[in-house]
């Protein structure tokens, strides 16, 4: 296992160059740049914009652009943006906290509200429970978070339900006592984390329930019942440990996207997070900017899949890395 967790770690500096270096060049296929709109403006002047280019290496090609760029990077230095004026590092910072604090919500709830659920629905098929169940969750999986986030909207200020509708705090929190500040934080993240929790538990629930029942029929299952073992021991010893296993990937992805699998959410809900940070980067060129929040994506996909199969080695006793 040791060696398979090192020979995974040295493979990432190769796949973040080449997943850098593709979306760089790609990004240089569309016209213009983040310089581009400046020079139509006739309050400044062709040699401010020239020295701006020059110091963002814009008037260089772009293979030399991405050299001097993976060059900082390996020096601890993202770039500097253009839209904000500042280090990537630092307006990375200034959004990231928000995103992880609703991903993390959302996806802690979605698995603890999902995983239960999906065992009853298994151990009790096609009971009007399990039934109804079903109905929801199927709801659940065919509208989009954009879609549900925008109906909570409507109803919230048509009706009148009184949960903020953007935002992430009120404009006076910094004068709130503590549990004050906890319950403003609380009623903001409501709607966003309603959604998101909403489509993850809707899909994780089907998948907990498929791999149940799938479990439920093996030999072993009817041998441990014919062996006189309580049902509960049959169902959460035996049976739960092995058909969890396939969601233990699914649970590296979702590692692998808390920033980045709530952007539109994020975007439509009003929250100041990477989503939004993302869309004005790609809508302004913000070439480095893009690429940092590119690149701490990719950092955390494969960290996330690296962390789902050493939990399905520890999961499974038969899974062995060489």
């Amino acid at each position: 296992m040791f060696r398979y967790i090192v020979r995974r770690f040295l493979y990432i500096i190769p796949m973040l160059l080449g997943i850098s270096s593709l979306s760089f060049f790609i990004m240089q296929l569309a016209p213009g740049d983040a310089l581009t709109t400046m020079v139509l403006s006739p309050d400044i002047s062709e040699e401010v914009v020239n020295a701006m280019r020059a110091r963002f290496w814009l008037d260089q090609p772009p293979h030399m652009q991405y050299i001097r760029w993976i060059q900082r990077l390996f020096a601890g230095d993202m770039g500097h943006s253009f839209l904000w004026h500042a280090p990537v590092t630092w307006v990375i910072k200034q959004r990231l906290l928000n995103s992880l604090l609703l991903t993390v919500v959302s996806t802690a709830l979605a698995w603890l509200i999902a995983i239960p659920i999906g065992i009853h629905s298994a151990v009790n098929q096609y009971s009007w429970s399990d039934k109804l169940l079903t109905f929801v969750a199927f709801i659940g999986v065919a509208i989009p978070n954009w879609f549900l986030g925008l109906l909570l909207l409507y109803f919230t200020v048509s009706r009148g339900w009184g949960f903020p509708v953007g935002g992430m705090t009120s404009i006076d929190f910094a004068d709130f006592t503590f549990w004050e500040q906890v319950v403003d934080l609380g009623r903001h993240m409501f709607l966003p984390v309603l959604v998101l929790t909403t489509g993850s538990v809707a899909s994780l629930m089907r998948y907990m329930r498929s791999n149940l029942l799938d479990v439920l029929r093996q030999d072993y299952v009817t041998t441990a019942r014919a062996k006189g073992l309580s049902r509960r021991v049959v169902i959460y010893k035996h049976a739960v440990r092995n058909a969890i296993n396939p969601l233990i990937t699914i649970f590296g992805y979702q590692l692998g996207a808390l920033l980045s699998g709530a952007a539109l959410t994020e975007i439509v809900m009003n929250w100041p997070g990477i989503g939004s940070l993302m869309l004005n980067a790609v809508q302004g060129k913000d070439y480095y900017l893009v690429m940092g929040n590119l690149l701490i994506g990719s950092v955390m996909l494969i960290f996330g899949n690296l962390v789902a199969d050493i939990l399905l080695a520890v999961s499974d006793p038969r899974i062995r890395y060489e």
